[in-house]
This record gives C-alpha cells, structure tokens and sequence, in this order.
C-alpha cells in the first residue's frame, strides 16, 4: 500500500478520550495530528530534519536537538546521586531505577520485570519473534529499531561515537562505553553469587545465566538454545553460511566481527592484551583471560556429567557426541570450529607460519611455537611429581596420567579405556577403518597424521633426528628415543602381570597381549585377526603380492622394508647382534632374542591342544597347524597346499628350476636356504645341534628331533588304517603305500614304480654308473655303500674297537660289534623280550610275531618279511648270479652260498663243536650233528 495517499480526511476537533486519527497500514489509532504525522513517517521512512555537522536525518525535530548533543558533548541531565551525566532526561530517568531497583512492568508471559515499558515491549518481541525493522539494503529484519540503526552502520562504515582518551571510533555507542572501561578500570556491576565485577550490566546478566543455567534463545533449525542473542546469531550463520564480515587485505570472509578484528592483528601482528604476572602479549583478551588461570589454576566451570573442570562448552560434545561443524571438501565433521578450521588446512595446503631459523613452514602458529622450542631446547612446562620438563602443555597433560592411572576416554564400540582423547580418536579409526591422511607421492593411507609425516621422510630420505653419543640419525623422533635406550640400558615400561621390562611403550602394548590374547587387527579379504598391525601388515602382502622394496645387490624384492634391510647384511657381513652367554652373533635382533632361549631353556609359547612347548610363537602356528590340518599356502601351478611358507617357497623351486643359494667350495645349488645350510656342514664338518642324552651331534636341528624320540620313544604319527605309531612323518607316508599299494613314482627308464620319492632318486643312480665300482663294476644306490665295497677290495678297514683291536670296514659294523663287550641291548621285543643291538633286526624280528610279510615279488606273488630275502629270491626268476668263485669261477645268486663253497678249495671249518670239538665248514652241518648230542635241533637264526 502506498502509504502517501493516507487519507487525512478525520475530524478536527479532539477528546482525551478518543482516538480520531486511524493509520490505514498498521490500523493504530491517535488522538492529536501531530502525533498521526509522526507515526507516518515511520512507514513513509520521510526525515525531513537533518543534521548540520553530521548529515544524519530524522523523522522528528526532538530527535534532531537531542542528537546535536553529541557534537556540543553537552550532557545536561545528573543522576542526584552518583553525578552520571547524560544527554537525554529519559536517560536520567532510567538510569535512576538503577539505585531504587523499581521494576513496574512485567511479562505476562514468562514474569520478567523491566523498569521501562520500552524494555518490557522489546522482550515481548523475544516470544512473538516480530521484527518489524527492516534494513533497505540487506533486507534483514530486527525487533529494535536501535539495533537496525547499528546494523546500518555496517553498510556506511559510519563510526559516530569517538574515544576522547585515545580517540578511538566505534559505530555504537555500547561499544564506546565498553571500551572507555579500558582506560578507567571501572566495573560498576558485581554478581551476587561469585563477586565476579562488569563494565556494563548487559554484561552482568548474561554472565548470570551461567548461574541460573537460563537459556531464553533458541534456534529454529536445530531447536539448540542459548544464554545469548549474539550467540544465536553467530550460530545462525552456521545453517546460512553467512560470512558479513571480510578482511581488507586478504577478503578472507568471517561470521563474526570479533573474529575480523582478531584475524586482523594476523596481519597487523598487534598485541593490545598482556599478563600482569609474566608480561606475555595476546591478541585477544579471551586469551589473555585464559591463560592467566595458568597463574592462578582457577577451573571456574565444571562438567554435570563427570565433575571435572575443563573448557565447559567444548568438553560437554565428548559426552553429547555433539558435532556441529562439517567440511565442505571432505564431509568430515568436527565438534570444535578451531578443529574444523585447522583440517580444512589439509585440503588448502595453506601454510601461514615459517620458522625464521630453517625457514619451515606450518599451518597453526601453536605449532611454530612448537617447532621453535627445537631450535632454542626450551621445556617451559615441568611435572610436579617426577620434575619431567615438556615442551607442550598437551605433553605434560598427556604425561600426568601416568602417575595418576588415569583414563577418561573409553571407546564406546570395544570399551577399551585410555587416557588421552587423541588416542582414542586414532584407536576408533581401527573400527572404523578411517584413514584421513594420504601421501601426495605414493598414495599411501594413515589413520594418524604423524605417521604421514614419518612416512614422507621415506620418499624424502630426510633424518632430522641424530643420537648425541654416536651421531646415527633417524627420520622419526620415536626411534631416536628407543635408540637411546640402547646407550643407557634403561627400561622404564615393566608389565603389570609378569614383571617383564620393555623400553619402549609401544612394545610393553604389543607384550600385554600375549596375557589378554587380544588380537585387534583383522584382515579386510579373508577376516584373520592379528595380535600386532606388522603381522597383519606382512599378512595382507600374501594377497596382494606386492614388493615394494627390492636390494640393490642381488635384486631381491621384498614386501617389508625391514626385511631388506635385514636382508642387505648377507651381502656386508654385518651381524650387530651378538648372544652374551656364547658370543655367537646375529644379522637381527629377533633372531638374537630366539637364540638366547636356548640357553634358558625358555619355551613361552604353548599349544592349547596337546600342552607341548615352545620358544618361538611362530613354531606355535606350525605346530598348531598338525591339529587343524591347515594349509594356508597353495602352489599356483600344481595346487599343492602347504602349512608353512618355506616349505611352499622351497616345493615352487622345483617348477621355476629356481636354485638361489650356492655353495662357495663346490658350487653345488639349492632351492632352499635350510638345505644349503645342511650341505655347508658337509664341508666344515660342523654339526651345531646335539643330543643332551647320549651327545651325539646333528648337522640339522630336524634330524635332532627325531633323533631324540629314540630316548623318549615318542610316536606322534599313526597310521589312520592300522593304528601303528611312528616317531617319523615321512616313515609314515612310506608305511601308508602298504595299504594302498600305491607306487605313484615311476623310473622314466626301466618303468619300474615306487612307492617313495626317495626310492625313486635311489633307484636312478642305478642307471647313471653314478656310484659303480671301478673293480668289479657293482653299482650302488648310495654313495657311502660304494665307499664301504671298495674296501672289500682293498681290504683297507679303517675302524677298530678300542676294546679288543678288531677292525672293521664301516662304522656301523663297528658300534654292532661294540655291544658285545658292553653286552648292551637297547631294543627289547614287546612280546617276548629277546633283545637286539640294532632297531633294524628288531623291527626283522617283530614281523615273526606279527607274520608280516611287506615285500611281495611282483612275478610269482610270493611274500616276504626282508627286503634281501625278496632281493635273493628275483634271482631264481631273473637267474642272475652275481658272485663268482675266483678259483673255479662257479657262480652263485648269494654271497652267503658262495662263501661256504669258498671253503671247500681252502679245507676251511670255522664251526666246532663245543661238546667233541669236531669242526665243520658249514653252520647248517654243525646244527644237524649238535643233534647227536642232545637228540633236540638247535636254531639258527
């Protein structure tokens, strides 16, 4: 409606009692024109008086002549009792209710009291929510007309009220008051519950609400509430993204006005605020405010929840889950603005601060603070019980809890407590599988921003960080500090459940779940869970094959850098780990530790299943694997599964003819670094194991354990068909053929089958004259047996027994014969007690109890319980006759027949009778004329 055609058209004549004169917009009545007119103007927004100094136009001349005072600073109007001048009556008026404390109005809706109807009709508008001032050129609404004047200073820049002290100008006239504060020291107002004195009673009240807990304001989106209208405000502008305020130099954009001013002294480096106590400047009085309770340790707010005194408002989000700041870039969300600000750093790269000593750059200047103390070793923080100085507050914080025991924070998906926040936060992240920080370079992912940093010094090969006692730098300040334990031998960190004492905390972490068998770390592809995040790290390489770190050496890629790093000391020949008890050293510590078990005889790791023990927990996994029968580790090409990774390593050489270790002396080759080993004690004739029971010594620790299940008989093999216990698995596999008959090893040659691998390589000497006797031509499967045939010829018999004298050809030949003078029979029949020196002709013996007949001949079916039996039998089919006689050249399909024709060219009888004494070339005519004697045949074994 156009308000200029109003009809004026009313009576002229008025009453005290009536109201003539009716606005046709807002429908207000009046008795006088004057006061119609007037009223007018406030929708015409007509101000035909102007001022002559300033410009500014009002509506009414009362208006005009008050504000003239400004300029003549004439303040006509005392207060009778204080002296406070003031430029208007009402003024006076107002100000005096202060003394008498006379409130005559009251809201009917929530009882406030107000000493001015003025007042009660602006707190109304708080319940009806009416703003019936607009500004023309934002076209944002206020319920003050005061507060739009001051809004629309905003627009003109206009700053009327100036500091007579310091000539300072301000746009309100509150501000000015506020600020002339600053100069006279003058807090006229107290609070009657704590004594804390104001500059303004506005202050005074809304300080009050902390007491009365009073939160009158309330957002329309949200419904949070507020003690303070400019709280709603500035809150508001979270929903609205409203950023009115910009800086002149950089046309950064802000919310608040406060936070321009203080972003301005940034660039202006102005510092208006310092410390009675220690002269430290601030740009912000808040600050300053702040940290003068570092002086006086007041904690003025305390927390409903737990009772502890913290910065209220930000510590109640850790109880509310409150995050009301999100980022535009990523989504993530914060509890704290400052946190959000600081994030949003990461997606801008922008880093304000540099250092002026080594010109390093930061994006918070606490953290320039931070990094400057490294330069001047400053450490101005210090712990009252153990004297530690820090040279961050947040450290001694985080330093203070271990004294105290202390853990506030718990984690709400596993309960699992800890005593800083931070720690909590990077805990959540192994739930939540958050990894916010990425490398610029590889890409690579971090759940922790200090890990990013350690792992660019890897691309960077920067290693800030150098020992004072040996100069060895290091790019991670955490490594230097473990590294400095080695010099000082120190151990802070013992476990609370066995004492063990560790130098660092991380791995007194790691060891504490060896009590609580916890396993935090699970695989994303096949769900394992891992005790430490190396193992599962190493674990996750198994899927994706990837080797990122290859030796420049030899070329060799390995998944772990720490693996190459161990790796490279078989090419320098470094070993820096050596055992104290033996001085046998090492290329890596864990092998060390492994090693000094053997001599305390330390086996910490047993099976749950069977109780056996162990001293590695890898062993552990192994051997548990013989329970489960689990083969994690299949071959590619021929599908073979495997329960160790050595053993797969070791099988896949057999496909790729892949043979990396070779021996120095004789440059033979092996696929697997145990074999290599094994061999080279062939040629330093070393054999580093030994049996603790009979001492004798193995060249392999594998050959030791069966060995040692001679002493203990144990037998942890059976067969599944006949239940028969063996003390070996790969007897067990040959054992297994007897029932399947199976012989799945064929000779390419001659097509004869077998039924084990290792028969088969033996068997394939025969038809390479690898082992043939030059003399005789007798070929042999085994090397050592043609060793022991050549001295059938040579008569060379290089073993004699210490007892009697009497040499032999082999060693063996020599321990059977020793048991005749120590008439020592180790293996005794179950059955029916007759004891052998040897396990082979008790295992003979066993089968004429059991009739077990193992060796059949393949041509006429024929069983037999000796292998040489079977051997001596072929030849009735095959009518070989390998011994011949030298004298008459007769020959004979066993060596036994011809040594017995052997004698009847020398007349030799080397059997007699003990009863007559009468002697006979032959045991079998001996046995027949015993007979005479007794009337009862003897046998013959």
């Amino acid at each position: 409606m156009n308000v200029s055609n109003v009809s004026t058209n009313v009576p002229l004549q008025t009453s005290i009692d009536k109201k003539f004169f009716t606005c046709e917009v807002c429908c207000k009545a009046f008795s006088q024109k004057g006061n119609f007119d007037r009223h007018l103007r406030t929708h015409t927004n007509v101000k035909p008086y102007s001022c002559d100094t300033c410009g500014r136009e009002f509506s009414r001349k009362c208006h005009l002549k008050v504000h003239f005072r400004i300029h003549l600073n004439e303040k006509p109007y005392s207060c009778n009792i204080c002296r406070q001048k003031f430029s208007y009556k009402s003024g006076v008026i107002r100000h005096y209710r202060v003394h008498t404390d006379r409130k005559h109005y009251s809201c009917d809706v929530c009882n406030k009291q107000f000493t001015q109807k003025d007042g009660l009709n602006k707190h109304f508008r708080t319940h009806t929510n009416e703003k019936p001032y607009s500004c023309d050129i934002c076209n944002k609404r206020f319920s003050q007309k005061s507060i739009l004047n001051e809004h629309f200073r905003t627009h003109t820049n206009e700053k009327p009220y100036s500091c007579d002290v310091c000539h300072k100008e301000f746009s309100k006239k509150s501000d000015l008051t506020r600020h002339y504060h600053a100069h006279t020291d003058q807090k006229p107002y107290s609070c009657d519950v704590c004594n804390k004195r104001f500059s303004q009673k506005d202050g005074l009240n809304k300080h009050f609400r902390i007491h009365t807990n009073e939160k009158p304001f309330s957002c329309n989106v949200c419904n949070k509430q507020f003690s303070r209208k400019d709280k709603l405000n500035q809150h508001f502008r979270s929903h609205t993204n409203e950023k009115p305020y910009s800086c002149d130099i950089c046309s950064k954009g802000f919310a608040q006005k406060s936070i321009l001013i203080n972003h301005f002294r940034i660039h202006t480096n102005e510092k208006p605020y310092s410390c009675n106590v220690c002269n430290k400047e601030f740009s912000q009085k808040s600050t300053l405010n702040t940290h003068f309770r570092t002086h006086t340790n007041e904690k003025p707010y305390s927390c409903d929840v737990c009772s502890r005194k913290h910065k209220l408002n930000k510590h109640s989000r850790t109880h509310t889950n409150e995050k009301p700041y999100s980022c535009d870039a990523c989504g993530k969300e914060f509890s704290l603005k400052s946190n959000l600000k600081v994030h949003f750093r990461i997606h801008s790269k922008e880093k304000h601060f540099s250092c002026d000593v080594c010109n390093k750059q930061f994006s918070l200047k606490c953290n320039l603070n931070y990094h400057y103390r490294t330069h001047t070793n400053e450490k101005p923080f210090s712990c009252n019980v153990c004297g530690k100085k820090f040279t961050q507050k947040c450290q001694l914080n985080q330093h203070f809890p271990t004294h105290t025991n202390e853990k506030p924070y718990s984690c709400e998906v596993c309960g699992k407590e800890f005593s800083k926040k931070r720690s909590l936060v990077n805990h959540c992240r192994t739930h939540t599988n958050d990894k916010p920080y990425s490398c610029d370079v590889c890409k690579a992912q971090f759940t922790k921003r200090s890990s990013l940093n350690s792992h660019f010094r890897i691309h960077t090969k920067e290693k800030p960080f150098s020992c004072d006692i040996c100069n060895k730098q290091f790019s991670d300040k955490g490594h230097l500090r473990t590294h400095y334990y080695m010099h000082t031998n120190e151990k802070p960190f013992s476990c609370d459940s066995c004492g063990k004492k560790f130098s660092r905390k991380s791995s007194l972490k790691i060891h504490y779940r060896t009590h609580t068998k916890e396993k935090p770390f699970s695989c994303d592809t096949c769900g394992k869970e891992f005790s430490y995040r190396s193992q599962l790290n190493v674990h996750f390489y198994s899927h994706s094959n990837e080797k990122l770190f290859s030796c420049d050496t030899c070329g060799r890629k390995f998944s772990l850098k720490n693996s190459l790093k161990v790796h490279i000391r078989i090419h320098t020949d470094e070993t820096p780990y050596s055992c104290d008890t033996c001085g046998k050293k090492f290329t890596n510590k864990g092998s060390l530790k492994m090693h000094a078990r053997i001599h305390l005889k330390k086996k910490p790791f047993s099976c749950v299943l069977c109780n056996k023990q162990f001293s590695q927990k890898g062993n552990l996994y192994v051997h548990f694997r013989t329970h489960t029968n689990e083969k994690p580790f299949s071959c590619n090409i021929c599908g073979k599964k495997f329960s160790r990774i050595g053993d797969f390593k070791v099988h896949y050489c057999i496909h790729t003819n892949e043979k990396p270790f070779s021996c120095d002396i004789c440059g033979k080759k092996f696929s697997g670094i145990g074999d290599f080993k094994v061999h080279y004690c062939i040629h330093t004739n070393e054999k580093p194991f030994s049996c603790d029971m009979c001492h004798k010594k193995f060249s392999r620790k594998s050959v030791l354990k069966v060995h040692y299940r001679t002493h203990t008989n144990e037998k942890p093999f059976s067969c599944d068909t006949c239940g028969k216990k063996f003390s070996n698995k790969s007897i067990l596999n040959v054992h297994f053929f007897t029932h399947t008959n199976e012989k799945p090893f064929l000779c390419e040659k001659c097509g004869k089958k077998f039924s084990h691998k290792r028969a088969l390589k033996v068997h394939s000497r025969t038809h390479t004259n690898e082992n043939s006797c030059e003399t005789c031509g007798k070929k042999f499967a085994h090397k050592y047996r043609l060793t022991i045939h050549i001295r059938s010829h040579t008569n060379e018999k290089p073993f004699s027994c210490n007892s009697c004298g009497k040499a032999f050809s082999s060693r063996a030949a020599l321990k059977v014969h020793y048991h005749t003078h120590t008439n020592e029979n180790l293996f005794s029949c179950d059955l029916c007690s007759k004891e052998f020196t040897r396990k082979g002709d008790l295992k003979v013996h066993y089968r004429t109890h059991t009739n077990e007949k193992p060796f059949p001949c393949e041509v006429c079916g024929k069983k037999f319980s000796r292998k040489c039996i079977l051997k001596v039998h072929y030849r009735v089919h095959t009518n070989e006759k390998p011994f011949s006689c030298d004298l008459c050249s007769k020959e004979f399909s066993h060596e036994s027949v011809l040594k017995r024709h052997f004698h009847t060219h020398t007349n030799e009888k080397p059997f007699s009778c003990d009863i007559c004494c009468k002697k006979f070339s032959m045991k079998y005519h001996l046995s027949r004329h015993f007979h005479t004697h007794t009337n009862k045949p003897i046998s013959v074994d």
